[in-house]
């Protein structure tokens, strides 16, 4: 079997993993569910099964022996018949059990493309889970600091309170602001559990155990030298061998119109005449046999070759639709990943002069004239703009792997 154009695709996570050891650390776990996943494993499994069959298909039938002994023994010149024992091989038409190979082995890559895409499937499910995973973990750091940063204008309030530059209301503003971000630090709690059992179970693996993440990925500026290309995807080349099997069963179709031919040997013991005696007394009774079985009837053959025809045609029609599907869904996440590096990029900007609106604050508190009500509202605008950069990291290389999923990268 030849998969010269399926061999070519691979998945590429340069793009995704920035730094050396995060790459290994995503790759490690692409690894482990790749020998792990039990339904990558059944795929696997059941492309096995089909490259076995090719071997089943090379055999001819079964062999027929028969034996029979006469009740009533017919009496012939040379003596008394006492059985009668047979045996037959019936052999298809040339080239039938080659044709038969062909087909089994068209099926048996189109197995083979199953296994592909599930494989495929599985690495962008890892990846994706993992950024998502990464998305989390930064989320509740950042909302650590805040809350942190939060307790740090408390005591700076309780002490304006106290020289009469601040009322408790700020106070009690600041008290409830934290405790909100302890309420969202609890949800993203739930949330990573939740996603850390679909990762765990991913690579088949204890849902308990830590996952090791990435410190810290970078958004790339531009990716102008990167063209991408469904025409590859094993999804696609997948109907392409489905077309081919259809073409192997019409040829064999067409084989099986032929006659079948049959070999055979009975043998015939007979028992010597007593009687008379004569050269050929007793002789037993050697009969080769050749057996023709002509499929006369042949309406089915003609169904099936009309059948296959259609097949075909449905086959066409349903790649094409499935490769505007893949090229909808890169367009889309190109699209997509481009939002959000714009995004990014944006919200790097705006926390730059967020920040600098809070030193503004700061050296305001050192002359006496805090406003609490301001240094409130610049903490939830920095905290909403870190929030999506985050947002847009995950959703940047969310978009990566599916770009790297859907296309070939040229």
């Amino acid at each position: 079997m030849k998969f010269n154009k399926v061999h070519i695709i691979s998945l590429f996570f340069s793009i995704l993993c920035v730094h050396l050891s995060q790459g290994q650390t995503l790759e490690s776990f692409l690894e482990q569910a790749e020998n792990n996943n039990p339904e990558l494993q059944a795929f696997v499994l059941r492309y096995n099964i089909s490259k076995e069959k090719i071997n089943e298909a090379n055999t001819l039938g079964n062999t027929e022996v028969s034996a029979g002994l006469f009740v009533s023994e017919p009496e012939t010149r040379t003596g008394a018949q006492k059985a009668r024992f047979s045996v037959k091989q019936m052999v298809p038409w040339f080239g039938s059990i080659t044709a038969r190979e062909n087909y089994i082995s068209a099926l048996s890559e189109v197995d083979y493309l199953d296994m592909v895409i599930i494989k495929r499937k599985l690495r962008l499910s890892v990846s994706q889970s993992y950024y998502r995973l990464y998305a989390i973990k930064k989320q509740q750091e950042l909302l650590e600091e805040n809350i942190v940063l939060l307790k740090t204008y408390e005591k700076l309030a309780l002490t304006s309170v106290e020289v009469g530059n601040a009322s408790a209301v700020d106070v009690l503003r600041l008290q409830i602001r934290q405790n909100e971000l302890l309420a969202q630090k609890d949800v993203l709690v739930l949330d990573y559990v939740s996603e850390e059992s679909l990762f765990n179970n991913l690579l088949n693996r204890e849902e308990e155990l830590q996952i090791d993440l990435a410190d810290n990925l970078s958004v790339i500026e531009e990716h102008k030298d990167l063209t991408w290309d469904v025409q590859l995807h094993p999804e696609l080349l997948k109907y392409d061998r489905l077309y081919e099997s259809v073409t192997q069963s019409e040829i064999l179709n067409r084989k099986e119109t032929n006659p079948d031919l049959g070999f055979g040997l009975d043998y015939i013991p007979v028992a010597e005449r007593n009687d008379m005696t004569f050269s050929d007394n007793g002789k037993d009774i050697i009969m080769p046999m050749v057996t023709v079985s002509i499929p006369i009837f042949n309406s089915k053959f003609k169904s099936r070759t009309v059948q296959n025809s259609l097949r075909q045609e449905e086959i066409s029609a349903q790649k094409m639709n499935q490769k505007n599907k893949l090229k909808t869904l890169l367009s889309k996440a190109i699209s997509s990943r481009e939002s959000a590096r714009i995004k990014y990029n944006i919200q790097e900007k705006n926390y730059r002069q967020a920040k600098d609106a809070e030193e503004i604050l700061i050296k305001n508190y050192e002359t006496g004239t805090i406003n609490f009500n301001d240094v409130l509202e610049i903490q939830e605008l920095q905290l909403k703009i870190q929030m999506n950069q985050i947002e847009a990291v995950k959703n940047y290389y969310m978009e990566s792997a599916l770009i790297n999923y859907l296309g070939n990268n040229e």
